[in-house]
């Protein structure tokens, strides 16, 4: 199914809200599988910066984060490095990028969203060193995505003022419609061929998850109002955050969410976007950035 472009002025609105959110930091921390629940411990804050840091995802071995972070008015792509405690800017263009991901199999690639000067907003495909970015949907402005794997791609797009889901068959050159009114957060239930995401065509939000090859769709549980984002662990447990606490929710055991445990001694605010390791050891956690007092 073809889309339209998406009108430049509905993409400066998502690309606007990016830069309207409040400051933002990132922490890691230990991610530990308890008897019947989970426990978040060792809190370590890796973005430590002034303003917006945000949209962390790890590489696919674990071993380092990429996270959009903003220095001078501009948004770059930083990779922080686990081991080390080192992080390094890995880009420094005119544009602003967002959204970093590591590229499926590919260790030297990444992918990013690159807002142009013009508001153009595309996704790009970018080497850790030093080659030039190539565009991988020229014609499809979008807002945030996920790699089902390395031939899918699922991207979240605007069209007429409905948030539509569709996923990319790189290697077919297909293109097909998912859902529409949906939120931000999805990716691939792991060890799984489905994919997750909120709906937001009823008036609670809900949790589904549906198979991108053939649109079978299963609902979950109602996610919670006025948060936007969730991850999986590799056990296959929902968890999401709202304001300081964390929740958690197996569809094969639970019934309702349940809260878990976060130890640590550090001010856990406004909790959203979270991504778990590939081992599912670690867990990083974008949390509003506490203004220290004078």
């Amino acid at each position: 199914m073809q889309l339209k472009i998406v009108p430049s002025f509905l993409m400066l609105l998502v690309c606007f809200s990016l830069y309207a959110q409040e400051a933002t930091e990132i922490y890691l921390f230990d991610l530990t599988q308890t008897k019947d629940s989970y426990e978040l411990t060792n809190p370590k804050n890796i973005s430590n910066n002034p303003g917006y840091d945000n949209q962390p995802s790890f590489t696919e071995d674990g071993g380092s984060i990429l996270y959009t972070s903003i220095r001078n008015d501009q948004a770059d792509i930083v990779l922080y490095d686990i081991g080390l405690d080192y992080k390094t800017w890995i880009t420094d263009t005119p544009e602003n990028e967002y959204s970093p991901k590591p590229y499926p199999k590919k260790k030297k690639n990444f992918t990013c969203v690159r807002k142009e000067g013009n508001g153009t907003q595309l996704l790009y495909k970018y080497a850790f060193k030093n080659n030039e970015p190539e565009v991988l949907l020229p014609n499809i402005q979008v807002a945030y995505y996920a790699w089902f794997n390395d031939k899918i791609l699922v991207t979240y797009t605007i069209d007429d003022d409905t948030e539509i889901l569709q996923a990319d068959n790189l290697k077919y050159k297909l293109r097909y419609m998912l859902q529409v009114n949906i939120g931000r957060s999805f990716q691939k239930v792991p060890g799984t061929d489905m994919l997750s995401y909120i709906s937001k065509s009823h008036e609670t939000p809900e949790i589904y998850i549906i198979n991108p090859n053939t649109s079978e769709k299963k609902y979950i549980i109602d996610a919670f109002e006025g948060s936007e984002d969730m991850v999986w662990t590799n056990e296959g447990t929902i968890l999401m955050g709202l304001g300081n606490k964390m929740f958690k929710f197996n569809p094969k055991t639970d019934k309702n969410w349940e809260e878990i445990r976060i130890k640590g001694d550090l001010p856990v605010e406004d909790i959203s976007r979270l991504a778990v390791s590939p081992d599912g050891k670690k867990i990083a956690v974008v949390v509003a950035e506490v203004k220290k007092e004078e």
